[in-house]
Parts: structure tokens; sequence; C-alpha cells
């Protein structure tokens, strides 16, 4: 790029660090209506990825996008998956792309096709909540009767007894999928919990005894001791 306002931006030397870093997040919520910021982040993310993608030989890659919708609309973007998509596969890399509106992908003409086409691997939550309108939904990822009755099992059945926390997932592979229970230790499900007040407990906590790991220690020890519910 010559001239104008981002000569100097678009032409400085790439941070190697990014290169070589095993984990790289890009956090466009904050940017993602600015003119300005927004399309040179993304070209970043572009270029970033494509770097890892072909150079990083014997390292597995993988680009996440997750509920980057406004991202994915622009043009530039779109164009980029649609790419990735076909590409990835050939350098040991792949693409996932995480939402909870089937909408925000089957909006997008490009990206639809692209990332339905190319999945192999079609991961589902609990879908009770669509049971009445999901035939739109079944259409598009061709999910038949028999698959659709497994996906509606999740969550549903009487099988928790004598049993640790775990919710359940259907994971298709192909044309089949398998209803699967996830269950974690409390110490996994502390660490990466969404839930506000256990995020906050984890943290007074983390920050009393200066330390995340001997922190979550002692708040899982407090709870065994004092037999209360995790709510509680």
């Amino acid at each position: 790029y010559k001239g104008g306002e981002f000569d100097m931006l678009l032409n400085e030397a790439v941070d190697e660090s990014l290169f070589t870093e095993p984990f790289v997040v890009f956090e466009i919520d904050s940017i993602k209506e600015h003119k300005i910021l927004f399309p040179i982040v993304t070209l970043i993310i572009m270029d970033v990825f494509i770097q890892k993608m072909r150079f990083r030989e014997g390292v597995r890659k993988a680009l996440i996008i997750e509920e980057a919708w406004k991202a994915i609309a622009s043009p530039l973007m779109a164009g980029y998956i649609l790419y990735l998509y076909k590409t990835v596969r050939k350098f040991w890399g792949e693409a996932i792309v995480v939402t909870q509106e089937l909408g925000d992908i089957i909006g997008n003409v490009v990206v639809k096709d692209s990332i339905i086409n190319n999945s192999d691997t079609v991961i589902l939550l609990d879908q009770t909540k669509l049971k009445d309108n999901f035939d739109e939904i079944a259409k598009i990822l061709a999910i038949n009767p028999p698959e659709r009755k497994k996906i509606f099992t999740i969550n549903q059945l009487n099988n928790k007894d004598n049993r640790g926390r775990f919710k359940e997932v259907y994971i298709r592979r192909g044309a089949v999928g398998e209803v699967y229970g996830v269950e974690v230790s409390l110490y996994q499900y502390l660490a990466f919990t969404t839930e506000k007040p256990e995020k906050n407990a984890v943290e007074i906590y983390a920050k009393h005894y200066g330390s995340y790991q001997v922190g979550l220690d002692r708040l899982v020890e407090d709870l065994s001791v004092s037999k209360l519910g995790l709510g509680e």
C-alpha cells in the first residue's frame, strides 16, 4: 500500500511475536462500528492467520470465529472465510465458527454455503427452545428424522443420579451423530464458568490468596467443608 494516511501502518514490519504465539485473541466488539480501525484489524487477523497457516509447519492451526458476525458480514471477511474453508486443511489447519443464532450464518449467502458445505463436524447444544421451529435448521444442516430425535433428548433424560455436574451435547461427524455427556470436575467448572456470581467468587478467592490456582483450591475446599450446593 503506498501513500495516504495509513501508509506507515500498513507497511510496517510484521509483529513477529504474533507469528510464534500459540494463542492469540482478537477482541473486536469495541471496534466493530469504527470505520477506520475495524477494516484494518480485519486485515491484520486475515494476514496473521494466513502466515501461520502457510509457514508454521508441523503445528496444528485453528481459526475460531466466535460471535464475530459483524466481521463475517463484511464482504472482505466473507470472501476470506470462503477461501479459508477451501484451503486450510491442506496446511493441517481448521476453521471453526461458533454461534448462538444460526440465522447469523444463513443471513450471509457467501458464508452460509461455504461453512455448511465444508463443515465435516457439527456440534449442537440444547435445542429445546427451537423445537417448534426446527424445520428450517434441520433443512439447512441436512438433519434427518432419526438424528432430530437424538438432538431432542439433550438434557431431557432422567440420567443424572449419582453423577457429577454434566451437560449433554450432540456431535455429528458426516451424516450420523450421537449425544454425549460432558462431565467435568468442580475445579474445571469454576475455572471456565460464565455465571457472574460464580466468576466473582473465584476472583475474590484468587485476590485474597494472591494466586488463581490457590484461590481455586481453597474455594473448592470451603465448598466441600460447608456441604452447601454451589448456588447456596
